[in-house]
């Protein structure tokens, strides 16, 4: 059935250079500009001037700064090795090192970070002592996890809620004070695993557009929600990413040689993001992320529109979405 292309995605690999998304940041600076956030890098040292000192990081892929762990041999550990990694000094320039991101450069928690004073993501919540957590926040996010459970990855993967839960155990304990959380943003990136083939969610298999639009919108759902469990443990400010045009993907254009994209796949996204409009475009204190209409505006402008590695352009976009 045509429908199951949109369910066969898989776990987003390395992650692109985030520099190629303007409207997403854009539209960042206007939320956080609203606050008197001086929407700039800056060093650490100097992080006090900021309302927002501290970030909590939610979801997949997209934003795991070392969650996943290193186990030799498995591809679920190539985010550990070259050319995946971050320049971790202060200039973020130098010799790449392996720090288990999924991408060969900052990602988009890393700018955000940026724009809120800090030097870059706050660290990975298994990279970070029990009981502890730094002053700039911290990132729970893993590689591969969705909003429901997904089968299809090598290990375990902790879902979206799961992963809040994590970040209530430390609200409770006063590991995350009240001071932190007064001063604290949270990003949400959910990326596509739930429309994997692997997702436990009725298997994934759907044999209508009517199911189709039921599952998505309990994704959508379940994205509100751990929303509304953040704002109730006192963070300020949500930031929730909408989903890319996955349709574009070159795992769904090379097999019309990266000219077209995925009419299907693009709808299930649209559809998606029509929800989480719905839902909670107008709650107080959360804002979406627009990277639907930035990518969309990366690939209309690119040369030849084609996909991976196939233009400058789109292959940097792309990067983050080959193997």
């Amino acid at each position: 059935h045509p429908l199951h292309h949109l369910l066969r995605l898989r776990p987003p690999a390395g992650r692109g250079n985030m520099k190629l998304l303007p409207t997403v940041f854009l539209l960042l600076l206007v939320f956080l500009a609203l606050d008197d956030v001086e929407a700039r890098g800056t060093p650490r040292a100097h992080r006090s001037n900021h309302q927002w000192s501290s970030m909590f990081v939610f979801g997949d892929d997209f934003v795991d700064n070392g969650n996943v762990p290193n186990i030799v041999g498995e591809k679920t550990s190539r985010q550990w090795s070259y050319p995946y990694g971050s320049y971790r000094n202060s200039n973020w320039s130098g010799a790449p090192v392996p720090t288990g991101r999924f991408s060969n450069y900052r990602m988009q928690s890393d700018f955000i970070a940026s724009m809120l004073g800090l030097a870059e993501a706050p660290p990975a919540y298994e990279l970070t002592s029990d009981q502890s957590c730094d002053s700039s926040g911290m990132t729970f996010a893993v590689g591969g996890a969705g909003v429901f459970k997904v089968t299809s990855t090598a290990k375990k993967v902790p879902t979206l809620a799961a992963q809040v839960q994590a970040f209530k155990r430390l609200v409770n304990d006063d590991v995350i004070s009240t001071r932190q959380l007064h001063h604290s943003v949270a990003l949400i990136a959910i990326s596509g695993n739930d429309y994997m083939s692997g997702s436990e969610a009725n298997n994934g298999f759907y044999s209508s557009f009517n199911d189709l639009d039921i599952y998505i919108g309990n994704v959508a759902t379940e994205i509100l929600d751990n929303v509304a469990q953040l704002q109730m443990l006192g963070v300020r400010k949500v930031l929730v990413n909408n989903l890319h045009p996955i349709g574009c993907m070159p795992s769904q254009t090379s097999s019309n040689n990266y000219t077209t994209c995925d009419l299907l796949g693009n709808y299930g996204a649209s559809v998606h993001n029509k929800y989480l409009n719905q839902m909670i475009g107008e709650r107080d204190n959360v804002h979406i992320l627009d990277l639907y209409s930035a990518f969309t505006d990366i690939v209309n402008h690119a040369p030849g529109k084609c996909g991976c590695c196939k233009s400058n352009l789109v292959s940097n976009v792309s990067i983050h979405l080959c193997n």
